[in-house]
């Protein structure tokens, strides 16, 4: 099935559970790992991915095609993700360095972590930058995701996503240099 297919079907309420079953199958595994780059834990992560189908089931009738599906699908992971991350710091009480060194803490012990030392130092530096240059640093290095479409998913311009990606690559640097 077409993406314009599938997307028809969905908005037009035929061929509903087809139509989504072939949707998340094609988006799902990319679309984990996005989510799993910025929650670190497995079963954060599928909470988190079965929120963002759940919300892109509920509102595929407003998608207007301005931007690519998949954009969408991920600018919805990547707000319900950094929700996810507020409340459960919230819940937890937890300053954000506290949340942070509890989310390396928790990779470690993570069975479905399967980094290496050098891995687990390069997730320690990417948690210590800010909310913006994680996302940016997570989607350019780990996702090779081009400017030009991580400007549609984060509603930013180009030329600040790229300065982004440079200060967050200068502070992971500096950061493994370090340590």
């Amino acid at each position: 099935m077409k993406e314009n297919e599938i997307i028809e079907n969905l908005q037009k309420g035929i061929k509903t559970d087809e139509s989504f079953q072939a949707l998340i199958s094609e988006h799902k595994v990319r679309l984990y790992w996005h989510v799993r780059t910025i929650v670190k834990l497995h079963e954060d992560a599928d909470d988190v991915l079965q929120n963002t189908f759940i919300k892109v089931f509920r509102n595929i009738k407003s998608f207007k095609g301005d931007s690519k599906l998949f954009s969408w699908m991920y600018r919805i992971a990547t707000n319900e993700s950094i929700t996810f991350l507020n409340k459960k710091a919230k819940k937890m009480k937890l300053s954000d360095q506290e949340f942070n060194d509890y989310l390396i803490d928790s990779l470690e012990s993570d069975v479905y972590f399967e980094g290496d030392k050098i891995q687990l130092q390069l997730q320690k530096a990417i948690e210590e930058l800010p909310q913006q240059q994680k996302l940016v640093f997570n989607m350019r290095y780990f996702e090779e995701i081009p400017y030009e479409e991580m400007s549609e998913i984060l509603n930013s311009s180009v030329g600040a996503l790229k300065s982004n990606y440079h200060h967050a690559r200068k502070k992971v640097e500096k950061f493994l240099k370090e340590d």
